[in-house]
């Protein structure tokens, strides 16, 4: 039994030695190297770029009031379609204390000058009628008296529209009705009923009660980099994408590049604008996310190779080209221009040729 144990153990042992040598000789074996294959082809190649912007309107306006108030009824919502010139919202007047009381020490002199001006006429009528003075003398009364009426007015009105926001005189032009200046989308409506709203000022800009937008006439915002801002013109076509709409894309036309640069994280950067062209069954909201890919530059059926294949020492540039035999042999070429996967190769290579790509596998 002794032995048959010892037997098993030394066995064991021997097994166990056969395989780490074995084990440790496939390891010290020399990996074969296999490459991928290219070849040369013709085709075109465009070095694009990727500029991060938003989907904006291109007349986007902030509703203000003319008066100082409280939002006393809001007519319209977000999300809304308005006309030019239809009521968005009415307010109830907050007058000043001091404005008014002056609008109304001039409505009571208006009144007061208007009655003497009453009693000079009436007086001067009946003079005039029994032919006692003269009629330039009567005219001047009257006008006297037809002046009288109208600072009269005037002062009622300016006390109307301090202390109610309309006049009687002029009621369909009232300053507490807040009308849209333009036809489009209600994009916020930022106040509730009962808030206080100021008019725009020297010191301030004022509340927007609602802001409007016309959707159907929309731009691409965007910065590019200097390095790149060159190769621009007005005029390019622009493909936009819109991730929120799960990467839905369209068509748009270059319109205009900055001429000045803003800094921007240390690189200096131009805005640039794209009208953008929207299928009208397509709801696009306004401040989307987008990416432009802009053709910087184009080369029509020219030889390339992917980057991926060229080898570099120093300034030279070169490949490995397959012989016949199956080795490769070393060929400077001269690149031209990248799309970032393929380069356009000018000298050195063929269509069809084979060059050695990146390593795939080891074996």
């Amino acid at each position: 039994m002794k032995k048959t144990l010892r037997f098993l153990a030394f066995a064991l042992i021997a097994l166990v030695f056969i395989g780490t040598f074995a084990f440790l000789y496939k390891n010290s074996k020399p990996e074969k190297e296999v490459y991928q294959e290219l070849t040369a082809t013709v085709m075109d190649i465009d070095k694009t770029t990727v500029v991060t912007g938003k989907i904006i309107p291109r007349n986007e306006v902030a509703v203000k009031p003319q008066i100082n108030g409280i939002i006393a009824e809001l007519y319209k919502e977000a999300g809304e379609i308005v006309q030019e010139n239809e009521v968005i919202a009415k307010l109830k007047v907050i007058p000043d204390m001091n404005t008014l009381s002056s609008a109304q020490s001039r409505l009571r002199l208006a009144e007061i000058n208007l009655k003497q001006a009453r009693v000079n006429f009436d007086r001067e009528k009946a003079l005039f009628d029994k032919k006692l003075v003269s009629a330039e003398e009567y005219d001047q009364v009257s006008q006297a008296l037809t002046q009288a009426e109208e600072e009269r007015a005037a002062a009622q009105d300016a006390l109307e529209i301090i202390r109610d926001g309309v006049s009687s005189s002029n009621a369909k032009s009232s300053s507490t009705l807040v009308r849209s200046t333009i036809s489009g989308l209600i994009l916020d409506i930022p106040v509730k009923e009962g808030n206080s709203v100021i008019q725009a000022n020297t010191m301030n800009d004022g509340t927007t009660i609602a802001t409007v937008a016309n959707m159907s006439d929309l731009i691409f915002d965007g910065n590019i980099d200097e390095t790149e801002v060159g190769s621009l013109k007005e005029g390019t076509p622009v493909v936009i994408t819109i991730g929120a709409l799960q990467d839905y894309s369209f068509d748009a036309t270059l319109e205009y590049i900055s001429p000045k640069a803003t800094e921007n994280n240390g690189a200096n950067q131009f805005e640039i604008k794209a009208a953008v062209k929207v299928d009208t069954d397509r709801m696009i909201r306004s401040g989307y996310s987008a990416n432009a890919e802009i053709v910087l530059n184009t080369a029509k059926q020219v030889l390339s190779v992917p980057e991926s294949a060229l080898q570099f020492e120093g300034e030279d540039v070169f490949v490995q080209l397959k012989q016949e035999d199956g080795s490769y042999k070393r060929v400077s070429v001269k690149t031209g221009l990248s799309d970032g996967v393929n380069i356009e190769i000018k000298e050195g290579l063929s269509a069809g040729d084979v060059v050695r790509g990146p390593k795939i596998v080891s074996e």
